[in-house]
């Protein structure tokens, strides 16, 4: 037994030099909701850890690759798990409040850990900003002067960025320390910062947020952060069709940054424009925003409409969406989850597809056109070939991509939207894009549609009027068209995100790849 004990710690201490983490688990390991572990404290402090908690230790890197555990931050850099004569003895303290049980750690970390959260949909990679279309009011980020760009142009910002995200009109940034920069319209908050002086809303500027943020989203009026350690920061506010409905509370907003209140930790957000969704470490979905199309998918149509007879808190506060699983047995567990306009999308740890909300034009994949209130398992995207890594949707159109680097659509054709050629009529299951090399990511606007490929160029299609396809001209553009520019010469595209009126670009120089 001891023996057993002894060559499982080894095998710790091996793989904690090796790779850095107290389990053993890699830093850029992809399989999402996954913390990795270390004790900040001093060595000449010492705890007494039993037999079974050495073997749990020993054996977590093991259940994190199995989907099973999730695990702490890794050791500070130079940091190194040490072992004693005392085969459950270390030279760095376990806290008792702290022990792995059943595989898994508790939920809410604090005190000597750190609880750092990842998901595959954080970006990591830097780069620059490049923004073109409508900018009337300072959402291209280039000045007061400005107001259009048929190509698209540099902003000036004092940092590498690695996140871009077009709201309706503005634009969040995410930079490579983890700070935000905002430009574009602030009527109602959504820059998180004062825009008093004239002008300063057209060029970036500096969120106050004192956390590391890992994660940002943007809809028509708000913004959202997710922080390192698993909070969600929101300003501005959210819209239903008559108008401001508030962000915490009825129909008061915020020009800066507020904590939500969740029960526990979040990985990824992302937003529709008016609604927020929240994927936390337990795999449960939580919702927060406007309903009336069932975009929060857990507010019945009898309430969606400014919350019934319980008001706007019901839509206000973030309540997770409730799913069971087959046969009743069980919640639904969710690895990833992607927004349209007025539409969500959510992907189950067994690869299944749902979604609830607007689907008028079958953008959700759904036989009907009648709004899905609660999550539906959407078996249109059924297919034991592939999986599917990555949705966007805009008013009325989706646009998806699967593991094998092919492109799909669905939803209303009318400017070209779905990039399937002139002529194309609506589809109410996804329909393979022609004339594209394999794809990495893909994006949508409210009547456009964006690919970026694997080798790093952009494809865009859909309505023309804008300026926000990269072509120069109004027209609309029916098959998918590669963006060029001058800013776009001898380099990467990394990212494509795109608002009402205008499109960002996240790109990095050729010879930095």
């Amino acid at each position: 037994m001891l023996w057993k004990i002894w060559s499982e710690i080894n095998l710790l201490s091996q793989l904690t030099t090796q790779n850095g983490t107290g389990c053993g688990l890699p830093r850029h390991h992809t399989n999402a909701s996954y913390w990795t572990c270390g004790f900040y404290s001093k060595p000449i402090q010492r705890d007494q850890v039993g037999h079974k908690e050495v073997t749990s230790k020993a054996l977590c890197r093991g259940s994190a690759l199995r989907r099973r555990a999730r695990c702490w931050k890794s050791l500070r850099e130079g940091r190194r798990l040490k072992v004693r004569k005392n085969p459950w003895e270390f030279s760095l303290p376990v806290p008792r409040d702290r022990l792995h049980r059943k595989g898994r750690f508790p939920s809410v970390m604090r005190g000597i850990s750190h609880l750092a959260v990842c998901h595959p949909s954080h970006c990591t990679q830097p780069g620059l900003v490049l923004t073109l279309g409508q900018g009337d009011v300072g959402q291209l980020g280039l000045g007061e002067d400005v107001m259009e760009r048929k190509k698209p142009a540099l902003v000036s910002l004092p940092e590498m960025v690695v996140q871009v995200e077009a709201g309706g009109m503005h634009t969040v940034c995410l930079s490579q320390t983890g700070k935000i920069y905002t430009f574009g319209c602030n009527d109602e908050g959504a820059l998180g910062r004062d825009t008093s002086a004239e002008g300063s809303e057209t060029t970036p500027g500096l969120v106050e947020l004192q956390e590391k943020v890992v994660q940002v989203s943007a809809g028509d009026s708000h913004t959202a952060a997710l922080t390192d350690d698993g909070r969600v920061f929101v300003w501005g506010s959210f819209r239903d069709n008559n108008g401001v409905i508030g962000l915490l509370e009825p129909m008061k907003t915020s020009s800066v940054p507020v904590l939500l209140q969740l029960s526990a930790p979040v990985i990824k957000i992302v937003s529709g424009n008016d609604h927020l969704v929240m994927l936390t470490v337990d795999g449960d979905l939580f919702t927060c925003g406007c309903g009336e199309q069932g975009q929060l998918g857990r507010v019945p149509a009898l309430f969606a409409n400014r919350g019934g007879r319980k008001g706007l808190e019901r839509l206000l506060v973030p309540q997770r969406v409730p799913v069971r699983g087959k046969g009743n047995r069980g919640k639904m567990r969710f690895q990833d989850a992607f927004c349209g306009a007025y539409f969500t999308f959510a992907v189950t740890q067994e690869g299944h597809i749902y979604g609830f909300g607007l689907s008028n034009y079958h953008q959700l994949g759904t036989q009907g056109t009648e709004p899905c209130f609660s999550p539906q398992n959407l078996t249109c995207f059924k297919n034991s070939t592939k999986s599917w890594v990555g949705f966007s949707g805009g008013q009325h159109h989706t646009v998806c991509v699967d593991s094998e680097g092919k492109a799909y659509s669905l939803g209303r054709a009318e400017y070209g939207r779905l990039g399937l050629g002139a002529g194309a009529e609506e589809k109410s299951a996804p329909t393979v894009i022609p004339e594209l090399p394999s794809i990495s990511s893909v994006a949508c606007g409210a009547s456009v549609g964006y690919a970026v490929s694997s080798d790093g160029r952009a494809f865009a299609w859909g309505m023309g009027t804008n300026y926000q396809l990269g072509t120069g001209e109004e027209d609309d553009v029916w098959s998918p068209v590669e963006m060029t520019g001058k800013q776009l010469e001898n380099r990467t595209v990394l990212a494509v995100s795109s608002g009402g009126q205008h499109t960002v670009l996240l790109v990095k120089d050729k010879e930095q790849s």
